[in-house]
């Protein structure tokens, strides 16, 4: 190893100590704990509901289900893409359960949720993408529980059209897809996913009808504040009503690396850059995930 490597490879490795060393204050969550928190757990559990808080690792389960709500995350806990940043399991997914859908049905009524969100993880083993479910899912909320609004967290079920068509449907009040990163990162991050597909998927459903439309990136993964502003106005100029922006945080060593922890300045920067591009909605900080208050985005 000549010096220009050794070198390299020192200031690299006093980076990963220097990420390793403690998150900042600003990423500290509260343990989750209450009688609320505690019911949702025994509902969750009880009745085998995959749910994205869990499968996710996010760091707000705690409070939201101390105020009784979830993410349910239906079409099983495998997905067939290997995203480097994601701590859902990868592999051959469990056939479809095809009684699903009145199950999260029951169970968004027993939580007595107002505002659902759903999500899934990627089966492009399935040939309609899962999109049979998820429509059958939202068809079965609406019947069992109609006061209940939804937003429904969607994959890119490859870009095709007639699977996405069954979403647009149902209606559902929001339909999310996340970019997840820049354009230039989305390789990398989204290994089987396409930057521009994505931004096809987003201005397919607004052209077809769908009034809220919504994506979220990560930050701290590389890019730099031009590509964040970058991805931002391709959002908008695909007509996006609402934006999550958060800190990406490492499931484990065998996931994606946290390149930089960023300050709450940087989120407050990217909320008023957002605002002003024109979005309805922008949620920017920390601990934001896509699903952080949820109901707030139905303005």
């Amino acid at each position: 190893m000549d010096i220009v490597e050794d070198t390299i490879a020192k200031t690299q490795e006093n980076k990963k100590e220097r990420i390793n060393k403690g998150k900042p204050k600003w990423l500290r969550v509260k343990l989750p704990v209450g009688k609320n928190y505690k019911a949702v757990r025994k509902l969750v559990d009880d009745y085998k509901l995959h749910t994205i808080c869990e499968s996710g690792n996010c760091p707000n389960m705690g409070e939201c289900w101390g105020a009784g709500t979830a993410t349910f995350m239906i079409l099983g806990n495998t997905c067939t893409r290997s995203c480097g940043f994601c701590a859902v399991n990868t592999g051959r997914p469990d056939t479809v359960e095809w009684d699903e859908p009145e199950k999260v049905a029951l169970s968004v009524k027993r939580m007595q949720i107002k505002h659902a969100v759903i999500t899934s993880v990627d089966r492009d083993d399935l040939a309609d993408g899962g999109s049979i479910i998820w429509a059958e899912t939202v068809r079965a909320i609406r019947r069992i529980s109609p006061g209940t609004t939804l937003e429904t967290l969607i994959p890119d079920f490859k870009g095709e059209t007639h699977n996405i068509d069954r979403i647009v449907d149902v209606h559902p009040e929001i339909v999310s897809h996340n970019m997840e990163t820049v354009r230039r990162l989305t390789r990398q991050v989204r290994i089987q996913a396409q930057y521009d597909r994505s931004l096809d998927v987003l201005a397919y459903l607004k052209s077809q009808g769908i009034k809220r439309t919504k994506s979220g990136i990560m930050l701290g993964l590389g890019e730099t504040e031009e590509e964040v502003i970058e991805a931002l106005k391709d959002l908008r100029n695909n007509d996006v009503d609402i934006i999550t922006l958060g800190q990406y945080l490492q499931p484990t060593t065998k996931h994606l690396p946290v390149v930089a922890y960023i300050e709450p300045s940087q989120f407050d920067y990217y909320k008023t850059v957002g605002m002003e591009l024109g979005f309805k909605y922008v949620e920017s900080g920390p601990l934001v995930r896509s699903s952080y208050h949820a109901e707030k985005h139905l303005f």
